[in-house]
């Protein structure tokens, strides 16, 4: 059976191959800094089937003892989904800003730093798994 059966190898080497476009992506947004008219490009988020249909991103608090506190609400807490539609455009009609791009390529590496460690983890259990690892 070949290592790329196994899902969990699949996902992340899907995973890491979405890291290093999206590492593409944002050097060519911070290349083209100082561009007249140039707007900053991103990926898409990846979706590898984790999301379920329909769902709200709500979750549902669990009181399990008279003596914690309630909530204000119906005991539904519901988290705000970031849709800043703004950005900043300078007079030459550039769209990057350094700082969230910069902050955006160091949130992509250590993402694809902890995607490279539990592969390389997985296959060193494999290994020892099959008994050739040490």
């Amino acid at each position: 059976m070949p290592i790329t059966d196994i899902p969990l190898f699949s996902t992340l080497k899907t995973q890491m191959r979405w890291l290093q476009e999206r590492q593409r992506v944002l050097a060519e947004n911070i290349a083209n800094a100082d561009t007249p008219s140039f707007q900053p490009k991103d990926l898409a988020p990846l979706d590898n089937g984790n999301t379920l249909p329909g769902t709200t991103g709500s979750l549902a608090l669990a009181r399990t003892s008279a003596n914690h506190l309630t909530l204000a609400s119906d005991g539904e807490t519901t988290f705000a989904v970031n849709r800043r539609g703004k950005f900043e455009v300078r007079p030459d009609g550039n769209g990057v800003n350094l700082e969230d791009q910069m902050m955006k390529v160091a949130a992509n590496q250590m993402d694809y730093q902890s995607a490279t460690a539990l592969y390389s983890r997985s296959l060193g259990l494999i290994k020892l798994a099959i008994g050739k690892g040490g």
